[in-house]
C-alpha cells in the first residue's frame, strides 16, 4: 500500500490516484526533468502578473517574493538533473495546464480573478503530489528533497488565494474556486501516459 503524504490543501476536489504515484515513482528522472519545467513556468507565471497588473502593489510585493523562490527551486531542481545526469530537454507537456488555462475568462476583472485561482490550485496540487513523492520515492535524499518543498507550494497556494480575497468579495472568490476545482479534478481523472507533475 502507497504511504500517504501531509494532509493535502483542501481546495483539491479530489486526491491523486494510486496509479500517477506508481507511474511517478517508476519514472522518476522524467518526472525529475517535468519538475525543471514547472518550476520554470511558475516563475514565469508570476513574473507575468506583475507586468500585466503593474499598479497592483501588494500583488506585485508578493508575487517578487514567488517568482525568487521558484527560481532558486528551479536551480536546485537543476542540480538534481545535473547529479543524474539528465540533460535539459523539452518535454510535451501534459493537457493539464491548457485545460486549466482555457477556464480563465477573457475580460476583466474575471481574468484577474481566475489567473490567481488556476495558479493557487496549481500549487496545491503540487503541494500533494510532491508530498506523494517524498512519501513514497524509494531514494531517501530525493524523497527529503521533495518533503522540503512542500511547505513552499502551499504557501504560494495560501499567497495566490490571500491576492484574490484582498483584491475580490470571499464569496465570489469561494464559488470561481469551487468551480475551478471541479475542472481542476476532472483534467486528472484520467491518468496521462507519460508521466509528468500534473498528468
Amino acid at each position: 500500500m502507497l504511504s500517504s503524504p501531509l494532509p493535502t490543501i483542501n481546495a483539491l476536489k479530489q486526491p491523486t490516484s494510486d496509479a500517477w504515484v506508481e507511474q511517478a515513482i517508476a519514472n522518476l528522472d522524467i518526472i525529475l526533468l517535468d519538475h525543471s519545467h514547472c518550476e520554470k513556468k511558475a516563475a514565469g507565471v508570476a513574473l507575468n502578473m506583475m507586468f500585466r497588473y503593474p499598479s497592483n502593489t501588494k500583488m506585485v510585493r508578493e508575487l517578487t517574493a514567488i517568482a525568487r523562490e521558484e527560481l532558486e527551486h528551479l536551480e536546485q531542481v537543476n542540480q538534481w538533473l545535473e547529479k543524474r545526469n539528465i540533460p535539459l530537454k523539452p518535454l510535451p507537456p501534459p493537457p493539464y495546464g491548457a485545460g486549466l488555462k482555457a477556464q480563465v475568462r477573457n475580460q476583466e476583472p474575471h481574468r484577474f480573478l481566475d489567473s490567481m485561482l488556476v495558479t493557487g490550485l496549481i500549487e496545491a496540487r503540487s503541494h500533494e503530489r510532491l508530498g506523494l513523492l517524498a512519501a513514497n520515492c524509494p531514494e531517501p535524499e530525493l524523497a527529503a528533497f521533495y518533503r522540503s518543498l512542500m511547505t513552499s507550494e502551499a504557501r504560494h497556494f495560501g499567497m495566490y488565494w490571500v491576492l484574490a480575497d484582498t483584491y475580490f468579495d470571499r464569496k465570489i472568490v469561494m464559488d470561481r474556486l469551487d468551480e475551478l476545482a471541479g475542472v481542476e479534478s476532472q483534467l486528472l481523472a484520467t491518468l496521462h501516459p507519460e508521466p509528468r507533475i500534473h498528468s
